[in-house]
């Protein structure tokens, strides 16, 4: 049998209950459901293309990263075959082979950086002082990272298509065996 002291507590507390329910504190929502072990959520990353890459001249190096331009009509496909390429070069330790020291790459602590541009017009934003070539944002139309603290084998490549937008070329976390060589 309850006492009025006790019914009164059990009445604060069911108060309290509701209050704070209604103010927005809620319990951890319920985690998300986890798929079968070993699969991953499903992201459709494109297949490699199967155009040859543009040529590339170095526009830019400083002590971690590589600026390079290519032709100002450099299609999509033609620039996300260049980041494959330089993906093979990694795990092939091949860099040479592209005109692109091999000796650097090696020496990255921690990574390496590669950035990928349709022309010149642009391609100075990260080291201009004042105006910047093309508004202020990045115009980049591919990007290629090599290592990370934990791994330093982990890569991973983006294409920043011609429309604007952006898409991962692969899975940075699945390990990579080179199909080709440059």
């Amino acid at each position: 049998m309850y006492t009025s002291g006790g019914r009164r507590s059990i009445a604060l507390a069911s108060l309290a209950v509701g209050v704070l329910h209604l103010a927005g504190c809620k319990s951890a929502p319920p985690a998300p459901a986890k798929g079968t072990p070993g699969t991953e959520t499903a992201y459709n990353y494109p297949p490699r293309p199967t155009v040859n890459a543009p040529a590339f001249k170095l526009f830019h190096q400083d002590n971690d990263t590589y600026t390079l331009v290519t032709k100002d009509n450099a299609t999509d496909d033609e620039i996300s075959a260049l980041i494959w390429e330089f993906r093979d070069a990694a795990h092939n330790h091949s860099f040479d082979a592209l005109h692109l020291s091999q000796k650097f790459v090696d020496a990255r602590k921690p990574t390496v950086w590669v950035h990928v541009y349709r022309g010149s017009k642009c391609a100075s934003e990260k080291y201009t002082k004042g105006a910047l070539p093309c508004d202020a944002s990045y115009h980049g139309a591919g990007d290629y990272t090599l290592g990370d603290y934990k791994n330093p084998q982990w890569d991973d490549g983006v294409l920043r298509r011609a429309d604007g937008t952006e898409i991962q070329l692969w899975n940075p976390d699945v390990p990579y065996t080179p199909t080709t060589t440059p």
